[in-house]
């Protein structure tokens, strides 16, 4: 008991660390894909009529938060989630042509055919919390906010990967559910999205806000590589030194041209 109540203090202060480098202005979640004879926790609000992306604007708000095949509102992420089929109009491509996201239906049925899912009824419910107050060891942790943010992340990232350039695959359709959550967990990999479609609809996400996602085995070497990144390259790149330089040069040339005034 000891031993867990050590490792949850561990993943809360390095959630903390996580959130702090970057300055990010919500909080790191962790999700835990809870199966058949997993129990539901007490603690967490049940949500009703949600989707995904909804759930994990709740969750990086401060809340814990459960979601299930009963409680999920998007059709697509509970296909993706394995909760439900997807449904005729989403599988055929008609759906995505209603909604002026494509033109052809045969579009939108290859985006489908190529959504990354979990198996059909394998899993009960997802609970989602700030890493800040977890009470589990997630299984993957998702963050959204500004994209130069977000950059740090993906470049301790690289770091941890040994300078391997970081690949990311997006439908620019479920962004927080497949892009940032299921691709992670099935493919064990960093993602990264540029939002989509049903999260800037859905959710508080701001225009210059985006969303990535990771396996937990990452998740303290790369706050390591952030703790890193932030004793030189972050408040550098962010003092922005060689723009101001730029912008004396210029300014030097232009008083070059411009003739001195004439004493009266």
């Amino acid at each position: 008991k000891i031993n867990k109540i050590q490792k949850m203090n561990n993943i809360r202060s390095v959630g903390a660390r996580l959130r702090q480098i970057p300055g990010l202005e919500s909080y790191p979640v962790g999700v835990k894909f809870l199966y058949i004879d997993d129990k539901i926790p007490q603690k967490a609000e049940k949500l009703a009529g949600y989707r995904y992306c909804q759930a994990l604007m709740k969750a990086r708000r401060g809340e814990h938060v459960i979601l299930d095949a009963e409680g999920i509102a998007c059709p697509a992420a509970a296909a993706a989630f394995g909760f439900k089929q997807l449904p005729e109009g989403l599988k055929t491509g008609k759906g995505l042509v209603g909604f002026g996201i494509v033109k052809e239906a045969d579009t939108a049925r290859t985006m489908f055919e190529g959504m990354t899912t979990l198996p059909m009824g394998r899993l009960k419910a997802l609970y989602l919390s700030p890493l800040e107050t977890a009470d589990f060891e997630p299984d993957i942790v998702v963050v959204e906010d500004e994209a130069e943010k977000l950059m740090w992340i993906a470049m301790a990232y690289l770091n941890v990967q040994g300078g391997n350039r970081v690949e990311s695959s997006t439908a620019i359709l479920q962004a927080a559910c497949d892009d940032a959550t299921i691709i992670p967990f099935k493919e064990q990999r960093f993602n990264m999205s540029m939002g989509c479609y049903g999260c800037r609809d859905a959710t508080d996400i701001g225009n210059i806000e985006t969303v990535l996602g990771f396996p937990f085995k990452d998740f303290f070497p790369v706050v390591e590589n952030l703790e890193f990144l932030n004793r030189k390259a972050i408040p550098d790149s962010r003092s922005k030194n060689a723009f101001a330089m730029l912008k004396r040069k210029d300014a030097e040339e232009i008083s070059k041209t411009v003739p001195l005034k004439t004493k009266v």
